[in-house]
């Protein structure tokens, strides 16, 4: 069936960098899927399907983390041995935290006011954001092998999702 034991990378035959082709990894989803999903070992016995089962959790799993770019950096840096985002390490560039209290500011008052715009354009912002962040990212783990850089833009990425969380959710309140 699968090597439970295979890292998210050789699970999905993809090569171990943050780089990756999200085609690729697509297609080698879809091919391990319609393979090892729980509908095709329908008949089989018991051990089957619950073997089947679990070999497709394995495999979503793989593919959602690998799929999200800050969840590749994390998983990468854990190849690593490297733990990103530890419940006693919440320190983060300080220059960062200045300008993410003044979006969060920026979008509590669009939220406050209705201001559609503004919501989006900091939606914008963070999508800016973002794809910087992972071009650095990118660069830090495959390029360099500067493993701390990495740490950090992982973290500054998990922050953004979280005010991105924030925003979407502003803007569904002004839908209402």
């Amino acid at each position: 069936m699968i090597d439970f034991s295979a890292d998210h990378f050789s699970l999905l035959n993809l090569p171990r960098r943050y780089r990756i082709d999200t085609a690729q990894l697509d297609r080698e989803y879809r091919a391990l899927q319609g393979t090892i999903h729980p509908d095709r070992h329908a008949g089989a016995g018991d051990a089957g399907r619950r073997l089947a089962l679990q070999a497709s959790a394995r495999v979503n799993e793989a593919y959602a983390t690998l799929r999200d770019p800050a969840a590749r950096g994390e998983y990468l840096l854990g190849l690593h041995g490297v733990v990103s985002l530890a419940d006693t390490d919440t320190a983060m560039p300080l220059d960062f935290l200045t300008a993410q209290m003044e979006r969060r500011e920026a979008i509590g008052e669009a939220r406050d006011s209705g201001d559609r715009p503004a919501l989006e354009n900091a939606l914008a912002g963070i999508a800016t954001e973002r794809a910087a962040l992972e071009a650095e990212l990118a660069e830090a783990i495959d390029g360099q092998g500067e493993l701390e850089a990495a740490r950090v833009a992982v973290r500054k990425l998990r922050f953004l999702d979280r005010v991105k969380h924030e925003i979407d959710d502003a803007l569904t309140e002004t839908e209402a």
